[in-house]
């Protein structure tokens, strides 16, 4: 497991940007998986955007277009760039790192972060 620590959270308005940052204490690049999730007020936590160490993203349908996510293994760091935030984006977004098992590499994550809040108005 590694301690992460995610950063860059606030107001912001609607249609602003926000850059979530999420520090490793050790070296991310054993962890083959990284991910952003985010859970809003009364609903479940949900997959926001993934990464794997060769480069593979994915995004929930809701950010597609507007999220990227991305790592830099230098800094052990994990950013989700947030543009065009909408109110329905606000939540609180944690980071996840695990390592992808079995046959279909199936993510499995064992270190969070505490969470960062973003709020967008309307």
């Amino acid at each position: 497991q590694v301690h992460l620590v995610e950063s860059g959270g606030g107001l912001v308005q609607a249609g602003g940007s926000l850059r979530l940052s999420c520090a490793a204490s050790g070296s991310i690049s054993p962890r083959n998986a990284m991910a952003w999730y985010r859970q809003a007020p009364g609903k479940q936590r949900e997959l926001v955007a993934a990464i794997t160490s060769g480069g593979s993203t994915n995004y929930a349908d809701s950010v597609k277009g507007r999220f990227t996510i991305s790592t830099d293994n230098a800094k052990n760091t994990l950013y989700l760039q947030m543009n065009s935030l909408k109110p329905e984006d606000t939540a609180v977004y944690s980071c996840a790192a695990g390592v992808l098992v079995g046959m279909h590499g199936t993510p499995i994550y064992d270190s969070w972060g505490q969470g960062t809040q973003v709020t967008v108005s309307s």
